[in-house]
């Protein structure tokens, strides 16, 4: 997204590489323990950097958070694009991508954009703008398939694709924070799969697994 550049001269090869590495260990030790938590020391030893090296790339915490925020907007945005959210089969196929990782890690650190933005955006003006800019990027990337799905009539015909974006995000970002705090991704599973059945036009974009003829009692928990 862009502070790569940020009041510094081009990097050569070998400094991009060392850049990126400490951006990742940083990003990993913040989405695991969050940012209050993780300390330049905890980034130097986890990337096998030195203090001069970190210091040599980023002047301070601040610079290396807002690195860490392109890192995630980035990285989410390149894989948002690979889905094929203009076909049926590429919107189920995201949506079993999304359940699978959150089974997989039990929704720890829930989203990695998500969790930055709960964590900053109260405190951290430059930081917050950051994260508002990678979510916008973010539902635009959603709506440039969606629109393509309604355009094929996939789609309810009163729906407004960027619209259904925002709404998509929204679940998406609240599923995530319920799956993270329960351990456990079903109500990610229901709200995505509700509103993919609300928005659709016909049968074949109907919540996947259930059986609209059968309902089950819940089971209190």
């Amino acid at each position: 997204m862009g502070t790569d550049g940020r009041d510094r001269p081009k990097l050569t090869a070998k400094g991009a590489r060392t850049r990126a590495r400490i951006v990742d260990a940083a990003a990993r030790l913040i989405h695991e323990r969050g940012v209050a938590s993780t300390t330049l020391d905890d980034v130097r030893a986890a990337a096998e950097v030195s203090g001069s090296q970190l210091y040599h790339y980023f002047a301070d915490k601040d610079e290396l958070v807002q690195a860490v925020i392109d890192h995630q907007a980035d990285t989410i945005l390149g894989n948002q694009r690979q889905a094929d959210l203009g076909s049926i089969e590429g919107l189920t196929g995201w949506r079993d991508m999304v359940i699978t990782q959150a089974k997989s890690t039990e929704a720890r650190g829930g989203c990695p954009l998500g969790s930055l933005g709960g964590q900053l955006a109260e405190a951290d003006p430059e930081a917050r703008a950051l994260i508002a800019a990678g979510f916008d990027q973010w539902s635009a990337t959603i709506g440039d398939g969606l629109r393509t799905l309604h355009t094929a009539g996939h789609l309810a015909s009163e729906i407004d694709p960027d619209d259904l974006a925002v709404t998509l995000l929204a679940v998406l970002q609240g599923g995530l924070l319920l799956a993270q705090i329960h351990r456990d991704p079903r109500a990610l599973e229901t709200a995505l799969d509700t509103l993919i059945a609300l928005a659709s036009s016909g049968p074949a974009a109907a919540p996947r697994g259930r059986n609209p003829a059968r309902t089950e009692p819940s089971t209190p928990h």
